[in-house]
């Protein structure tokens, strides 16, 4: 019997969907499109175009052999989100009856990232760290992108199950004198810190500028070489997610404010993991998603993040025997999803192969 999935990652710039079929245990991908989202007044309007491209490929919606599964930015309710970027409403109940959809799913898209991981290939992860990974023991999938998004995943008989968390916004903690100014700095101008002030796009604006104060209060910084040039000592004017700037002066320019900001990134996002980490006793790895990480991978292996992970104090060998990767596919998000919509299919269809 052949079963098919749809499949989409939703986010606020695109919207990737993928049709694909299922036919003797097997997955083959018979449809695939990238949309820019902000062109489309709703979710319905891309999918009418999709599903539009999926049957001149000749893939058939079958009632009891479709099932669906979209990863969305936004809190969902009962089947229902408003997504946080887009002026987007959308209803799984009422996507299945418009386009004849046995089962459609909606699910946190770091859910599906996280949900990603049993099925991404050996080079879609390089490694921070082998450690001594643990079979069927507790994962943690993190990353900063937007916002910083983590989801937990525990094994239940045969497969993970992915528990989604708002633990981005929990409490920034800091390490040392360094981090204490961060702290006060951003304090004074967001009142509660949490980790995504400082691990995210936005973050590393906010780790930029508060360099440059702190400058002048430790004006030993302004005595560090700047690759030749003397803009170590001029101020510039970040707002919002400055991430490609603050990279840009960094690796391009060798400017000292910037890379010292994507070092103290690095180690609070080492820090942040290797909380998390202990949290969940997460023998079974560590997972370092998101759009920043694989930006700034060269970055990321110098060691700072390494150090900052395994600095806990009495804890520090228990966190060398963590395994911690770098999830690098831009597509891992999409590869959940479809992972979701076969369990789903499955569920609905138990005829059809998994």
């Amino acid at each position: 019997m052949t079963g098919y999935l749809i499949s989409g990652d939703i986010g606020g710039t695109k919207t990737l969907l993928q049709a694909a079929e299922l036919k003797d245990g097997g997955m083959q991908v018979r449809c695939e499109r990238r949309y820019a989202s902000r062109e489309y007044g709703s979710f319905s309007d891309v999918l009418k175009d999709f599903m539009e491209q999926v049957a001149r490929e000749g893939v058939a919606i079958m009632p009891g052999c479709t099932a669906a599964c979209f990863a969305v930015a936004g809190p969902i309710e009962q089947g229902k989100v408003n997504l946080t970027n887009l002026p987007w409403v959308m209803d799984s109940t009422a996507l299945a009856q418009e386009f004849s959809i046995s089962s459609v799913e909606l699910i946190n898209d770091f859910t599906a990232v996280a949900l990603s991981i049993e099925v991404l290939q050996v080079h879609d992860l390089v490694a921070l760290q082998q450690g001594k990974p643990r079979t069927g023991e507790m994962r943690v999938a993190l990353g900063a992108g937007t916002g910083m998004g983590v989801a937990w995943l525990i094994r239940e008989g045969d497969r993970y199950i992915p528990s989604a968390s708002e633990a981005g916004h929990m409490d920034f903690a800091p390490a040392d004198e360094l981090q204490d100014r961060l702290l006060k700095y951003l304090r004074e101008k967001l009142g509660h810190v949490s980790v995504e002030r400082i691990l995210s796009g936005s973050g590393l604006t906010n780790i930029f500028n508060f360099l440059q104060s702190d400058r002048g209060a430790h004006p030993e910084g302004d005595r560090e070489a700047d690759g030749g040039n003397t803009t170590g000592s001029v101020q510039i004017d970040l707002q919002g997610d400055g991430a490609a700037q603050v990279a840009d002066l960094a690796f391009k320019h060798n400017y000292s404010i910037a890379v010292k900001a994507m070092d103290l990134f690095v180690e609070i996002y080492g820090a942040y993991a290797g909380n998390l980490a202990l949290t969940g006793l997460t023998r079974g790895g560590v997972y370092v998603a998101g759009g920043i990480a694989p930006k700034i991978i060269d970055k990321l292996r110098e060691g700072g993040f390494i150090r900052g992970f395994r600095n806990k104090g009495r804890f520090t060998s228990l966190m060398e025997e963590i395994p911690v990767h770098v999830v690098t596919n831009p597509k891992a998000g999409l590869l959940g999803a479809a992972q979701e919509a076969r369990r789903v299919l499955h569920e609905i269809n138990p005829g059809i192969p998994r």
